[in-house]
């Protein structure tokens, strides 16, 4: 019988990373905004759509290992703390980093699809997150339900892709005169988030530890 309970924690946990991931400056949402600014909302909805191609192999990989990796403790210990870590620099980042800069998209900008994929296939951040942090929350799951690791997958990459989709709408209408404040005070509260799960991470290594050691 499906666990109900596990696959909605798994589905709200990849909701939550999407949301903090998609408003992350990074350099998928560079290109978002180039595109945006200089071809309009569908041309940065379509750069936004690129996760559905980069990270869809990659999520493959991790639900399939994600059963095997459940039963390794030492591999789970290591694999937990090293995405704490990344998710304690990535939440810490959040405070430092600068807003988009919405003069990007100045220079005129083609390909919108295309230069999304490759941006994102580029970005090492990817696969950090799928195989540090996606990875461990997936396994944690697998073996009591195997829906749960599927359902935070979709979870994530949907949530992800309406958030980019989101703030290209709103550059669009606003034409990049959007609040730097108020893209500030979004980073921040991402970034409390993100150290959020850090600490969760770390428990989760912390309970690992007597079966990997």
């Amino acid at each position: 019988m499906m666990q109900t309970d596990l696959v909605l924690q798994l589905s709200l946990a990849g909701i939550a990373l999407g949301l903090f991931e998609g408003v992350r400056p990074g350099p998928l949402l560079t290109m978002v905004v180039r595109e945006t600014l200089t071809g309009g909302w569908s041309a940065g909805a379509r750069a936004a759509s690129a996760p559905i191609f980069t990270d869809g192999p990659l999520i493959l990989i991790s639900v399939l290992l994600s059963g095997w990796v459940a039963d390794q403790p030492s591999l789970m210990f290591t694999i937990s703390m090293l995405g704490a870590c990344f998710l304690l620099w990535f939440g810490i980042d959040c405070f430092r980093i600068e807003p988009p800069d919405s003069d990007i998209g100045q220079q005129e900008v083609t390909g919108s699809f295309s230069r999304g994929v490759i941006t994102n296939l580029l970005n090492p951040n990817v696969y950090v997150f799928w195989f540090l942090i996606g990875g461990p929350l997936m396994a944690s799951a697998a073996d009591e339900e195997p829906v749960a690791p599927v359902a935070y997958a979709l979870s994530f990459l949907v949530t992800i892709i309406i958030v980019k989709m989101v703030i290209a709408l709103i550059f669009d209408r606003t034409r990049g005169s959007m609040s730097p404040r108020v893209y500030k005070i979004a980073l921040e509260i991402c970034g409390l988030g993100m150290i959020g799960f850090s600490a969760g991470f770390i428990y989760q290594a912390y309970e690992l530890f007597p079966e990997a050691f």
